[in-house]
């Protein structure tokens, strides 16, 4: 998938964080409206078509909700319908608005011609990766588009996970290394990597180092000690995007 339209998707992910009533005026601006707002007990996505797709958008990590931080501090695993192993403070969040969504998606006749989109950054991106493994068996998801995702399940849900799947890492992002491989969990998808200059290169773990180098040197000019955080946040996803779009 081209930068650019990486670029839209993250700015749907980012906007995605917002309230129906800024949010509205925020997709407006780029062509989408709300079909639906799905919220319940800290769990929030929205359904949303510009007239040629659709896009379902969940809803990352809120400091201010103490279940986003539950279910990212959670490390234990959990059985998914297909008998394959997920995150189970992820999948606690997706189930709160699953039987919503999944009525919305299978009722609403007027769009179901238009191809469906999933995204999502951080705790959304883990949200928007279950949803996709479970509407695969229903229905045809166009593509799965992650920002700043942590690692979802284990090898057998990867395995089993068929969607195309674009997943978008910033630079020294700390998020996309937890949880951690050797507690069995692991990624899935074509990785784009916005490398510490800006421009959108296939993954290697030698460039990663280098990237490391020069954020850990930088953050110490300025005296920025969390880069790896500021790597994580969604505005520095847009950022790096449209430098690699140019």
């Amino acid at each position: 998938m081209k930068t650019v339209e990486l670029l839209k998707y993250a700015k749907i992910a980012r906007d995605t964080y917002l309230n129906p009533d800024k949010a509205k005026s925020a997709f407006d601006e780029y062509g989408y409206s709300i079909i639906k707002f799905f919220d319940k007990n800290g769990a929030q996505a929205y359904y949303l078509t510009n007239g040629v797709e659709r896009v379902l958008s969940f809803r990352g990590t809120e400091v201010t909700q103490k279940s986003d931080i539950l279910a990212d501090l959670t490390s234990g695993k959990n059985y998914e319908s297909n008998k394959t192993l997920v995150h189970v403070g992820f999948r606690k969040e997706v189930n709160k608005i699953w039987e919503d969504i999944l009525q919305e998606l299978l009722n609403d006749k007027s769009n179901q011609s238009a191809p469906l989109y999933i995204t999502g950054h951080s705790l959304g991106a883990a949200m928007a990766t279950i949803a996709a493994s479970r509407l695969q068996e229903t229905m045809k998801v166009e593509a799965l588009i992650t920002f700043g995702s942590p690692r979802v399940g284990t090898q057998e849900f990867v395995d089993g996970l068929g969607v195309q799947h674009h997943r978008v890492i910033n630079c020294c992002d700390s998020v996309t290394r937890v949880p951690l491989w050797i507690m069995g969990f692991r990624h899935h998808g074509t990785i784009t990597y916005l490398d510490f200059d800006g421009n959108a290169r296939d993954y290697a773990g030698w460039r990663l180092l280098l990237d490391q180098v020069l954020a850990r040197k930088r953050a110490l000019e300025k005296r920025e000690w969390f880069s790896n955080v500021f790597d994580h946040m969604m505005d520095n996803y847009i950022y790096k995007l449209k430098l690699a779009s140019m």
